[in-house]
């Protein structure tokens, strides 16, 4: 069965350069390794407030988190045979209170200030190696065609791009009749599939709904909505929660927007637009903000 889950994580260094890391328990999925504190963003809930939570639960102390780390994704065998899928969110944090202690009864046993010298001898989660500098997570693969697992309730991770030519100009992309938002102009990107990172999911967005090719040039932050009482694509009531992944991307070589038939029916069409022009639209909140970023960035 395939999985998806969401994870958010935290990257604490104390006055000596030392970075704050938690060993599994016995009640993980992967006993015994050292992992960034942090865990399972709940549904409905930030990854803000995610990682401040966990991060207090895990070891005792209050963070604040100064910015946005990283973000990344990878596929793992769990011991029931399940492949689970976790895109992470990684933060840079700091200390603000507390006292530094272990979880009890929870899926960390220890936690301890590390040097730098010692972490390449701990047995590292892959993804807390790849964010400490070490070499990037090697994914698990399916050998078949296994089924996704259709819950109730659903998180749904998703790659968006602030995107820019070199004129200045905003690309942007019109909702399709029959969604939600319709007729509202939209950022290019969307959810990321099983095994895939929130880049290469961007970058195949970014072709299947306008036909460009861009490259990112920064990470600019996360946001998440929340729907309770949403509708799935059957007509089915679902708990739907949707967190969002914002890059800065630059297309060096635009060309004439032009939505493929691999974007499916939710993208009616693309357009590029000066930031004026794009101000006069119906936008979506994402939008909307986007856009009144790269008015600030030209007039700064």
């Amino acid at each position: 069965m395939k999985i998806r889950r969401v994870g958010a994580y935290g990257i604490c260094r104390d006055d000596s350069g030392r970075v704050l890391l938690a060993r599994n328990s016995s009640l993980s999925n992967f006993p015994g390794l050292w992992t960034l504190p942090g865990g399972g963003v709940e549904q409905g809930e930030h990854p803000d407030a995610a990682v401040v939570r966990e991060f207090g639960e895990e070891t005792g102390l209050s963070v604040r988190i100064d910015g946005l780390h990283a973000v990344a994704a990878d596929v793992f065998r769990l011991p029931g045979g399940d492949l689970e899928h976790t895109d992470r969110i990684v933060y840079d944090v700091s200390v603000t209170g507390g006292t530094l202690r272990a979880e009890a009864l929870g899926t960390t046993e220890s936690v301890e200030w590390v040097t730098s010298g010692r972490i390449a001898a701990l047995p590292l989660m892959p993804f807390t190696a790849a964010a400490l500098g070490g070499p990037a997570v090697v994914s698990d693969k399916s050998d078949v065609d296994e089924e996704t697992a259709r819950p109730s309730r659903v998180q749904r991770f998703g790659a968006y791009g602030v995107v820019t030519d070199p004129n200045g100009r905003i690309l942007l992309t019109r909702i399709a009749d029959g969604y939600p938002g319709a007729g509202r102009w939209h950022l290019p990107g969307g959810g990321t599939d099983h095994g895939e990172t929130p880049k290469a999911a961007l970058a195949r967005e970014l072709i299947e709904e306008t036909s460009q090719t861009g490259r990112v040039t920064g990470l600019l932050g996360v946001s998440h909505r929340h729907d309770p009482a949403a509708y799935g694509p059957e007509g089915v009531p679902i708990d739907w929660h949707v967190i969002r992944v914002l890059f800065r991307v630059q297309v060096d070589v635009p060309t004439e927007p032009v939505v493929t038939e691999e974007a499916g029916g939710s993208t009616a069409e693309a357009r590029w637009f000066t930031p004026a022009e794009a101000g006069r639209l119906r936008l979506t909140e994402l939008g909307a903000d986007a856009v009144a970023r790269v008015g600030a960035e030209r007039t700064s």
